[in-house]
């Protein structure tokens, strides 16, 4: 019989693939690693049991949550991702020519240095680029030490379970803001508001008890089952999230951005919420 890799995060069903070939499994000091080759999907990397990126649908989750914030914000210059193991992240903040500092604070360099191994495809030579520093730590506890002032900051966090569950916690959120520079965004993963609503409506809570403006905006990550996933938004410059079409598709062009998925067009399209959607982020 087929080997196949199942993930139940979600009460009530399953999600099966097939593992053609397994590259790599490991037990770290934080989580269970499992990196393997599916036919349809190429490499896949699980944490605990659950999928995190794909070779094949990685591109659409690293440009939206990157690209999204820093073409909004039109000057940004240093960068925090909390999370981002993959590097997928950080290769995608990279190809702002106007970046000067990448900060990536990574609890698991087995997470690392397994994507340095395996997943080249998705990181490249980001670790390697001299305006990327890499420390291996606690994110909460990098923020709550307020160490350094960003212009952007993307929480690329796991979903909220086991340790990561303090990254979708006001006092983070509170902690983050301490550290963002002033008219500095937040970005952060918030899973599929279709399966995971409660969590999109707690992160929208708190931050819009922290920030003069807090959203979320959506994008479709096949692999994240459910529909769309939600990306939480905050700032206190609520201009940041109205910059027009005709002033993104200049910046766009600007900075010669090669991108699979994201595009001025989708940038605007991607905050316009399904009704669903709406009711969730509206009722906190």
């Amino acid at each position: 019989m087929d080997d196949w890799w199942e993930e139940s995060l979600h009460d009530g069903f399953r999600v099966g693939l097939r593992i053609d070939e397994l590259l790599h499994e490991t037990k770290s000091a934080f989580q269970h690693l499992k990196l393997f080759e599916n036919k349809a999907l190429g490499r896949v990397l699980t944490l605990d049991g659950i999928v995190q990126t794909t070779e094949r649908d990685e591109f659409i989750y690293h440009e939206m949550l990157s690209h999204t914030p820093i073409l909004a914000h039109g000057d940004v210059h240093r960068v925090l991702i909390v999370g981002g193991g993959d590097g997928g992240m950080l290769r995608r903040v990279l190809m702002h020519p106007g970046i000067e500092s990448v900060t990536v604070v990574e609890i698991d360099d087995s997470v690392i240095e397994l994507s340095k191994r395996y997943l080249r495809s998705i990181c490249g030579d980001a670790f390697d680029d001299p305006r990327a520093e890499v420390i291996i730590g606690d994110g909460a506890g990098y923020v709550a030490d307020g160490r350094g002032q960003f212009d952007v900051i993307i929480v690329d966090s796991p979903d909220p379970v086991g340790p990561a569950g303090v990254l979708f916690e006001r006092g983070f959120y509170s902690d983050c803001k301490s550290c963002l520079a002033a008219g500095g965004i937040i970005v952060t993963q918030n899973g599929v508001p279709f399966l995971q609503g409660e969590v999109l409506r707690s992160t929208v809570h708190h931050l819009r008890s922290l920030f003069a403006d807090a959203t979320c905006y959506l994008a479709p990550v096949p692999l994240y089952v459910g529909g769309f996933m939600a990306f939480g938004w905050a700032s206190d410059d609520p201009t940041l999230r109205q910059v027009t079409l005709k002033t993104l598709s200049k910046r766009l062009a600007k900075v010669n951005l090669t991108a699979r998925y994201y595009t001025a067009e989708i940038h605007m399209s991607a905050f316009a919420l399904p009704g669903y959607v709406e009711a969730l982020v509206v009722s906190v």
